[in-house]
């Protein structure tokens, strides 16, 4: 009698090359795993998250971006997913905002997104970090419209709009407001969000979301 053993699947680890399908594979096998990635075939496993320098940060941007998608309709926020850009790249970035109608990306039948938000934003370590690197071209190539960094240990935050298929800096105004070109309203206190100051990011994206630009934004998307 032929004894038949379940088969095992290798565990993803850092370096891995992979098809998107195999990770995809891989990665379901492992539900205790929080967060892994295919950038240009190769697997990126996260390391634990720090407090100050990633998991702080990484709730202000969040309050930051689902405060004006509660104030946007059309506009959708999501928090870590799961982006399936195309056969060698499946990262998981931070936080994204896409639109719901009419956008470059689309929810699957097994609920992913699939193809490019229009925003995404990650946090990283510094500006050594793959983030400015690797997924920054790969982000351009599909057609990711704007891409913010918060560079955790440099205090530097990068904020990138892609313009005739290259990324150029959005940089702040004499007040110190970065403001989005894809989402208008969408302002940001640079300096008050690397100080960790939320209250004064939420005020000064207030002002933004009070704008008629931001109102005739909406107008648009509801149409």
């Amino acid at each position: 009698m032929t004894i038949e053993y379940p088969v095992q699947l290798p565990p993803l680890e850092n370096g891995d090359r992979l098809t998107r399908d195999e990770f995809e594979r891989r990665y379901a096998a492992m539900p205790h795993l929080k967060k892994a990635e295919l950038i240009e075939g190769i697997v990126y496993v996260a390391s634990p998250l720090r407090y100050r320098s990633h998991g702080q940060p990484h709730l202000f941007l969040i309050t930051w971006l689902g405060t004006y998608c509660a104030a946007t309709p059309g506009v959708e926020a999501a928090d870590a997913p799961t982006i399936r850009l195309d056969g060698d790249n499946e990262p998981q970035p931070d936080a994204i905002l896409r639109l719901s109608h009419g956008g470059r990306s689309r929810i699957t039948a097994d609920d992913y997104i699939e193809g490019a938000p229009e925003l995404v934003a990650e946090i990283a370590a510094s500006s050594a970090a793959y983030d400015l690197h690797d997924k920054l071209r790969v982000y351009r190539r599909n057609g990711v419209q704007e891409y913010l960094v918060w560079c955790a240990y440099d205090r530097q935050i990068y904020w990138f709009s892609l313009e005739a298929g290259e990324y150029q800096p959005l940089t702040p105004d004499a007040e110190g407001m970065i403001r989005s070109r894809q989402f208008p309203g969408l302002w940001l206190a640079a300096e008050a969000l690397l100080a960790h100051d939320l209250g004064t990011v939420l005020r000064v994206l207030q002002a933004g979301i009070a704008t008629p630009e931001h109102q005739a934004f909406v107008a648009r998307q509801q149409r």
